[in-house]
């Protein structure tokens, strides 16, 4: 419902009624494959296409991304299980501690202003890519 507020809200033209269902789909499975091949999808394929695809703001796509990594993540993790790929006391210690990075990054994401949201946001996926790149 949010959503087509914004589209309303942003002057783009209203899509037809299977083309957001269709987009939305393409995006999970696009989140999903990265999920299972690399470890990624919300924050390096959800959020991007859901701004650039469904004109979502950064604030939105984050939460909406954050509610469909629930279910990515745990299938993923189970099915990299089965391979015996899981070191659940490695995740436990990764996961538990990012619940507190996660309650500041949210309360920081609510105060910053949403064009230096994307522009940190890039700042990472290039520095990332620039890492992995130089390995």
């Amino acid at each position: 419902m949010a959503a087509d507020r914004m589209h309303s809200a942003t002057g783009r033209t209203p899509h037809r009624p299977l083309d957001r269902p269709l987009k939305l789909v393409a995006i999970g499975t696009a989140a999903g494959l990265f999920s299972g091949l690399f470890g990624v999808g919300g924050g390096t394929v959800i959020v991007p296409l859901l701004m650039l695809w469904l004109g979502y703001g950064e604030r939105e796509a984050t939460g909406t991304s954050l509610a469909a990594i629930v279910f990515i993540a745990g299938f993923a993790a189970a099915v990299q299980g089965v391979y015996g790929n899981v070191h659940v006391l490695d995740g436990l210690l990764v996961g538990v501690p990012a619940v507190g990075g996660v309650l500041i990054g949210t309360w920081l994401q609510q105060r910053l202003d949403v064009r230096a949201i994307s522009l940190l946001f890039a700042a990472v996926l290039v520095v990332s890519a620039v890492e992995l790149l130089t390995q």
